[in-house]
């Protein structure tokens, strides 16, 4: 992107010693969350929003060496050809983006609209895996050079995708890529098609999907030998939020939940993706490990999703805990989650480009498991309770080296 927008007041001074620009590659462009990712980006680089919901905007991380708001150039993938305007359009009739904003930066639209190009398709792509990489790492290259960009973080907002199969091919790097010259053999899901691209590219990889992404052997080890860093899984927006602030107060109580019972009713693409059995499993497996986790013990915890399509992306979750105290007494709680999806994940994305970038710059490679803060399901860590993730998170980000290794 190449138009100028005044600095707002609100964002933090980066380091005198960070590398700026830095590439913000969406896997899924022109969906709902990354459109206002986009649109959120625009109005915050023309003063026209402030950066509520972005945590790196916030004192917890005063400290770390974060680029800009004005030193993100953004770019992408996406299978369908929708306009960014248009999506935005979309966006604003049902109360994802506000009318104002995106008036305001309307005419910036088609310059990130020329750094999108067409992705990986796995149901009509006939040419081998190896030579989908090859062009999506291609693209992404070519994005990095012509906009003179220190780095690129590349990171997947697409429709969630069905849990793949283990196959053997994916504890063997060279396996792998052995399997994915074979025009026949889908050897890889999409999710880590875009992350071996990514690696390919040098670029670090966020999955906000429960798609299985980066989180094989293979590519970890695919990962350490680009020297790259990957974060993931799953963005916590809503439900899980809660759920991961909640729960540790009835352990630090000694309260003993008997069950935590949970329903989700959502519409929009996500409604209509998770409507299918197949796509649904990924989401219900990340969400399902977090009670556990924090209650040290299994509890009865059934939940469900409901795609309710004149919800659009206004969700609505709701829990029932029923738990136990002193003498056996039986109590509950019962709480409702209203929220947009969409405007809940966006800063979110943005906050996490900046964390792995300059993750990269300082030279972390492989899991960076300290934005376990961000997912329902981290990789590289156990630890779901939000408050210590929060702590964790602080600690790391505060103390990178804004110097890095390049």
């Amino acid at each position: 992107m190449t138009v100028t927008h005044r600095e707002t007041p609100h964002v933090p001074n980066p380091s005198p010693d960070t590398d700026a620009p830095v590439g913000v590659w969406l896997n899924g462009a022109r969906g709902s969350v990354a459109t206002t990712a986009i649109t959120g980006l625009l109005a915050l680089r023309a003063g026209m929003a402030d950066s509520t919901g972005c945590v790196t905007d916030t004192g917890m991380l005063r400290d770390a060496p974060l680029a800009s708001w004005n030193d993100l150039v953004v770019g992408g993938h996406d299978i369908v050809d929708t306009p960014l305007e248009k999506k935005a359009e979309s966006l604003v009739d049902s109360g994802v983006i506000p009318a104002p904003m995106l008036a305001a930066v309307r005419g910036s639209l088609p310059e990130v609209e020329r750094n999108l190009r067409t992705g990986y398709d796995a149901r009509t792509e006939t040419a081998p895996l190896a030579e989908v990489v090859e062009r999506l790492a291609g693209d992404i290259e070519e994005f990095r050079a012509r906009n003179g960009l220190s780095r690129v973080v590349v990171i997947n907002v697409s429709s969630t995708e069905p849990p793949a199969d283990h196959r053997p091919e994916h504890d063997d790097l060279d396996a792998l890529t052995r399997a994915m010259a074979d025009p026949d053999d889908k050897a890889l899901p999409a999710s880590s098609v875009v992350a071996y691209a990514a690696f390919q590219a040098g670029c670090g990889f966020v999955d906000f999907t429960p798609s299985t992404g980066a989180r094989l052997p293979a590519l970890e080890m695919m990962a350490q030998r680009e020297r790259v860093p990957f974060a993931g899984s799953d963005g916590k927006t809503g439900e899980t939020l809660l759920r991961t602030a909640l729960a540790p107060m009835f352990t630090s109580r000694a309260l003993h939940v008997l069950s935590w019972a949970g329903v989700n009713l959502l519409g929009g693409g996500d409604g209509a993706t998770l409507e299918d059995p197949r796509n649904a499993r990924s989401k219900l497996s990340s969400k399902s490990g977090v009670l556990p986790a924090l209650l040290g013990e299994d509890v009865t915890a059934p939940l469900h999703i409901d795609n309710v399509p004149d919800l659009g992306d206004h969700k609505t979750a709701w829990d029932h805990v029923s738990f136990e105290g002193f003498l056996g007494v039986r109590m509950s709680m019962q709480l409702t989650w209203s929220g947009v999806d969409s405007t809940l994940a966006a800063p979110l994305v943005l906050d996490l480009a900046r964390l792995t970038a300059a993750a990269h710059r300082a030279g972390h490679v492989g899991p960076i498991e300290e934005l376990g803060f961000f997912f329902k399901d981290p990789i590289g860590t156990d630890e779901h309770a939000l408050a210590e993730q929060a702590q964790a998170l602080a600690a790391w980000a505060n103390a990178l080296d804004g110097r890095g290794d390049s």
